[in-house]
């Protein structure tokens, strides 16, 4: 059972993934990035559910075949590996002719390669079932262990030219692209991963063409590297195409406000109804919601604001270095933070003569530097002590 959920667990989240992203998948079927990231997804699902043993043993099963799974799991992973180099072709975007020539060629290859495993699998003969250690078992028998170098050096080349693709890219990338620079990063870390697996596999069967029994690296080092790198990299092409969503966009916005809504929801309650929210809820929705508890809470503290916190910590900032837009948002958070606690400890018609308003209202920049600003933290603890 463990064999089985080393490899279940990442081809469940490769699932999860492809339902997450169906509505996407199905609006942008026409565009060769969608199509290759579909198939992606789908070729990984099926390396990860075919590749474990008591899948394995059910498909031997029930075609009666003895080790039918192996050229069938060495089909998939070698056409995984060249659905990876297409994904990152049609992803790193030029020319679209040059894009489409280099995407067939990719397919062209792989599918080539896939061909050939199935065919040395005919010729071969492997009369005993093995679930864990066909590659070692077989390796010095004729044309099955062309069939396993093969699938190998396939597999080897597609991870290598990704990896180092992705590389190359993630060096040139932006670093305000952060959803696009934390996919590439993820794959190349399951490229580093999978590099792990093959040098096991590659080891255990040059092993046994050198008369050794190496037979464990690939039983049991190589599995959990093979899992961990299939998550890294589905994990990685799965990034950028959700952090780039709106509604991504929507719920890191949502998250990062919390310091202050969680602060001002007390005070907003207090001068005006809210509507509650249902827990199906959009994210946008309660994005919206969100936003307005602050502003209601702003609202509600105006006349607690002192324009001295503000000024103090104003200069405070400037004087550690701040630049004077980080000052000013510095300053508001101090001033509202001040206000919180003032507003906590009196009653409440006591207040400042007139409302003052924040002069900045970046509430991202707010709420960042209410939670982690120590000038906000000292004003937090003493209004006084600026």
């Amino acid at each position: 059972m463990n064999d089985g959920l080393i490899l279940y667990v990442p081809g469940s989240v490769m699932i999860l993934a492809l339902l997450i992203k169906a509505p996407t998948l199905r609006r942008g079927w026409d565009q060769p990035l969608m199509r290759a990231v579909c198939t992606l997804l789908v070729v990984g699902c099926l390396v990860m559910f075919l590749a474990a043993p008591p899948t394995i043993s059910a498909v031997n099963r029930l075609t009666g075949i003895v080790n039918f799974s192996a050229p069938l799991v060495y089909s998939v992973l070698t056409a995984f590996s060249g659905s990876c180099i297409v994904l990152v072709l049609q992803w790193g975007g030029g020319p679209p002719a040059v894009v489409r020539r280099a995407s067939r060629l990719t397919a062209a290859v792989f599918g080539a390669v896939t061909l050939l495993i199935v065919v040395l699998f005919t010729i071969g003969d492997a009369p005993v079932e093995r679930l864990r250690d066909l590659d070692t078992y077989y390796a010095n028998t004729p044309w099955l262990r062309e069939m396993i170098v093969c699938y190998l050096l396939a597999h080897t080349v597609g991870s290598s030219t990704l990896t180092l693709l992705c590389w190359k890219w993630l060096l040139r990338v932006r670093p305000s692209l952060r959803p696009l620079r934390t996919g590439l990063a993820l794959i190349v870390l399951g490229g580093v991963l999978d590099l792990g697996y093959l040098v096991t596999k590659w080891a255990a069967v040059g092993a046994r063409w050198a008369g050794r029994d190496w037979d464990g690296l690939s039983t049991d080092v190589a599995p959990p590297f093979a899992s961990a790198a299939a998550l890294m990299v589905g994990s990685g092409f799965i990034v950028p195409l959700v952090g780039g969503s709106a509604a991504w966009r929507d719920f890191s916005r949502y998250r990062r406000l919390h310091p202050l809504w969680k602060a001002l929801r007390g005070f907003a309650a207090s001068s005006v109804t809210t509507v509650p929210l249902t827990w199906w809820s959009p994210i946008g929705i309660r994005l919206i919601h969100r936003e307005s508890v602050i502003d209601d809470g702003i609202l509600a503290l105006a006349s607690w604001f002192d324009p001295a916190v503000r000024v103090a910590a104003y200069e405070v900032a400037l004087g550690q270095g701040m630049c004077e837009s980080q000052a000013s948002v510095v300053a508001d958070a101090a001033m509202l933070a001040a206000a919180c606690r003032r507003r906590e400890a009196a009653a409440a018609d006591q207040g400042l003569p007139e409302p003052y308003r924040l002069d900045s209202r970046p509430l991202v920049a707010l709420a960042r530097e209410f939670r982690t600003s120590p000038i906000v933290a000292a004003v937090r603890r003493d209004p006084a002590a600026l």
